[in-house]
């Protein structure tokens, strides 16, 4: 089969557990680039944080952020696509969030907001500041988000998490009966609230068309539950061997983890002509 496209997901599948990607898979995707087959992101982070990956690969298409709530074109700095959150259902979003006790993030048009940190969160402020302050994501801590979402006019999407995953459950519940919003959870203890509908297949198999690619002429590369609507489109989905049960068996191929070579042994296997 020849293939035309290759698309990633980020954290747990190009990045390994310190959000870096691996040598060899910088220079599989560069062999990608100069066979004339294009490299895309697909992932669940804001525009902000694919930033630095999407510059340290040279990669030239857009990418699609925030689990396909809307496409990011990095030449001309402006979303496409997009079909973010009301202003109604933020603010309802934030009365569930209160209800239930959960940490949240909120994904505004130019940064990611946060009331007060937690594990997870604290490794993503540490990676950032790892980065030059010219390639560094905006992490903005504010008083309270409903003063955020009054002026803000776009609120893309709610990260939310918890220890437990029974207060997460219950308010992903509310929201999908209440609200009909989309919830791709992206671990055990982490799920994201979208605008219904939004989902990085559903996204990408629109952009697709409007490129004249067939879905079958497509790979992907994923790890986690929200990964399972690309995986599912493609002609060849590659689910990565750290992912979970239900990852893998909506995939066409399961290979190594995200901290070995698998990806680039793939491409090479797979893609790549000698």
């Amino acid at each position: 089969m020849k293939y035309r496209l290759v698309v990633f997901d980020l954290d747990g599948t190009l990045l390994d557990s310190d959000f870096q990607v691996r040598p060899e898979s910088i220079v599989s995707i560069d062999a990608l680039r100069r066979q004339g087959i294009g490299a895309m992101i697909v992932t669940g982070r804001h525009h902000v944080a694919a930033a630095p990956y999407h510059r340290a690969l040279g990669l030239d298409l857009p990418a699609i952020c925030c689990n396909g709530t809307y496409l990011f074109n990095y030449a001309t700095g402006q979303s496409q696509m997009g079909k973010p959150l009301s202003h109604t259902q933020a603010l309802f979003m934030l009365r569930k969030i209160r209800e239930r006790g959960v940490h949240a993030l909120m994904y505004i048009n130019d940064a990611i907001t946060y009331e007060q940190t937690e594990p997870h969160l604290a490794r993503l402020l540490a990676w950032a500041q790892t980065l030059s302050p010219s390639e560094r994501p905006t992490f903005r801590q504010v008083e309270n988000f409903e003063s955020t979402v009054i002026n803000s006019p776009i609120i893309w999407k709610f990260a939310l998490s918890h220890s437990l995953y029974e207060p997460l459950g219950e308010l992903v519940a509310d929201v999908q009966r209440e609200m009909g919003l989309a919830c791709e959870w992206s671990g055990e203890n982490r799920v994201d609230v979208a605008q219904g509908g939004n989902s990085k297949g559903n996204l990408l198999a629109q952009w697709l068309e409007t490129q004249g690619i067939s879905p079958t002429e497509v790979v992907a590369f994923g790890d986690n539950l929200n990964d399972i609507s690309m995986l599912q489109l493609v002609g060849l989905g590659v689910a990565m061997g750290n992912s979970t049960h239900a990852v893998q068996i909506s995939a066409d191929r399961v290979i190594g983890s995200h901290n070995s070579a698998a990806i680039a042994d793939t491409l090479h296997r797979y893609v790549l002509t000698a």
